[in-house]
């Protein structure tokens, strides 16, 4: 019944700027940690940043210092914010939540497409 939402993907020029919302909606007890992931063609899915519902942030190394991830719980929202972008970058991005309901459940949204091209 919970669904996630990403929104923001869009192309943006070599070391130029994008961020990321993915909203969840429906019925929920908790939600834990959220984070993103992207994919290229023909790559595996690898995780990007993830936040716990208290703030702990992780970061794949090759984003630190460029990416920042944030949510605001009140709006079960998560945000990437992307500077400095590189063609590298370019990839789908989805986000992914822990739900707890009863168990615990991990939900993916659809994924939003981030071109990184001059």
């Amino acid at each position: 019944q919970v669904q996630v939402v990403e929104s923001g993907g869009g192309l943006v020029q070599p070391g130029g700027s994008l961020t990321l919302s993915c909203a969840a909606s429906g019925s929920m007890f908790v939600i834990g940690t959220m984070g993103w992931y992207r994919q290229a063609p023909g790559q595996q899915r690898e995780l990007v940043a993830t936040i716990t519902r208290g703030g702990n942030i992780n970061y794949t190394d090759s984003v630190k210092g460029r990416f920042t991830i944030s949510r605001d719980n009140a709006k079960n929202t998560v945000y990437l914010q992307m500077n400095s972008l590189k063609p590298e970058d370019t990839a789908a991005y989805f986000c992914n939540a822990f739900v707890y309901d009863g168990s615990r459940t991990s939900v993916w949204g659809q994924g939003t497409q981030v071109t990184v091209s001059s």
